[in-house]
């Protein structure tokens, strides 16, 4: 219990961290929020957890093609918060495109050869 309690506390500074920051330089925020932190410490703790290298690499491969369908969202908010649409219209408009592209990630990419 303790192990998952300082995992969660560990991930919860980092997006706090990055609010933070974000907060006084949106720039420096935004880059710290791409840096893929929470995916490496992903990958730290399935490691800790298993030792397993090839659970470990479907995972980091999975993790790939999975941001693909994110990053369009990252260019709808802005689009739509420019446009005079309130922030949680936005917000949950980047959200419907992604889980679309999710789904259309899942089950178009084996089409593809993509394995998730």
């Amino acid at each position: 219990m303790l192990y998952f309690a300082v995992k969660a506390a560990l991930s919860g500074l980092i997006v706090a961290a990055v609010s933070e920051i974000a907060r006084r330089s949106p720039g420096i925020g935004a880059l710290v929020a791409s840096l893929p932190l929470i995916s490496i410490l992903g990958m730290m703790w399935l490691w800790h957890d298993t030792a397993d290298p090839v659970r470990l690499a479907d995972h980091a491969r999975a993790t790939f093609w999975y941001v693909l369908p994110s990053l369009p969202m990252f260019l709808v908010v802005p689009v739509l918060l420019r446009n005079g649409k309130g922030f949680w219209t936005a917000l949950i408009a980047g959200c419907a495109l992604t889980i679309a592209l999710y789904l259309a990630m899942a089950f178009v990419g084996p089409r593809f050869g993509v394995r998730l």
